[in-house]
């Protein structure tokens, strides 16, 4: 009885682990496996490397046709700003920032690290904020630079084509979606992780969820459709990089700007509370 009274008093008495401890230790967690270097550093350089090799074939391409007539229509009219934000190259970039953030919550239950760490740390509210703040710094700074680098040097490339400066109607706004798009697509990684817990389901359902489901609703039979794919992360960020002063042709039901600053605000909140209540109330 004796023992267990003074085990009692000292686990009573042991201080509660303070958030930037636990901050600490995930940022440990995180860098201490050497796939994150990998993945974010080659994934950084793909994504800025096809934009750049996009931004030099036009710069090719323009050097050798002669000036566009003046009755050109205005969105047929060649757009510097979209070599810094190719389809193709940030879609990659969303599937790896997805991927990190998922790896980052199944990791540690595939590997039962989960149960270690919330033996020494009962709090998993505060064990989840923790790594979504550890994530979401990591993450926002990795599409900083991406974005940066990709609009820099891509428009230095096209300065005599048209290339643009931050000061440019859009430039900014695309530059800050492309930063925003990493941390998102990350925490969205994270709940689908909490949900699965198996790595290759995970991976699946996130690149699905990314992905494959804005392509699902495009159609513009049906406004409720479509207005599903407006709410999609992809489809936000391609509207928030369009050039405004390129009139494109509008689609049926379109998404607006403030829609897509909308979904982009929504989507990481639904993602951080999915996955605090989900590892705070399923057993491991």
């Amino acid at each position: 009885m004796t023992t267990l009274t003074l085990a009692a008093s000292a686990a009573a008495a042991e201080p509660r682990a303070r958030f930037r401890d636990l901050i600490a230790a995930e940022w440990i967690k995180l860098w201490s496996l050497r796939s994150t270097y990998w993945v974010l550093g080659i994934g950084a350089l793909v994504v800025i490397g096809i934009n750049v090799n996009s931004a030099q074939s036009n710069a090719d391409r323009l050097a050798h046709l002669p000036p566009p007539p003046d009755d050109l229509e205005p969105y047929m009219r060649f757009d510097p700003l979209q070599t810094a934000f190719v389809d193709p190259a940030w879609q990659i970039f969303m599937v790896i920032a997805g991927s990190v953030g998922a790896i980052a919550v199944f990791g540690e239950y595939t590997s039962g690290l989960a149960r270690t760490t919330f033996a020494a740390v009962p709090d998993r509210r505060a064990v989840v904020l923790a790594k979504v703040t550890v994530v979401v710094a990591v993450m926002l700074v990795l599409g900083t630079v991406v974005s940066g680098a990709s609009f820099g040097v891509t428009q230095a490339i096209l300065r005599e084509h048209g290339g643009l400066s931050l000061g440019d109607p859009g430039a900014l706004r695309a530059v800050a979606a492309g930063a925003l798009l990493a941390p998102l697509c990350a925490l969205v990684g994270m709940a689908v992780g909490a949900l699965v817990r198996h790595a290759t389901g995970t991976v699946v359902t996130t690149l699905v969820t990314l992905l494959l489901l804005p392509a699902l609703f495009q159609g513009e039979t049906y406004r409720w459709v479509k207005e599903i794919g407006n709410a999609m992360p992809l489809t936000a960020w391609q509207e928030l990089v369009v050039n405004p002063s390129i009139p494109f042709p509008q689609d049926r039901y379109p998404v607006s700007v403030t829609e897509a600053w909308i979904v982009f605000a929504v989507w990481p909140l639904v993602a951080v509370a999915v996955t605090v209540v989900t590892v705070h109330r399923r057993d491991l």
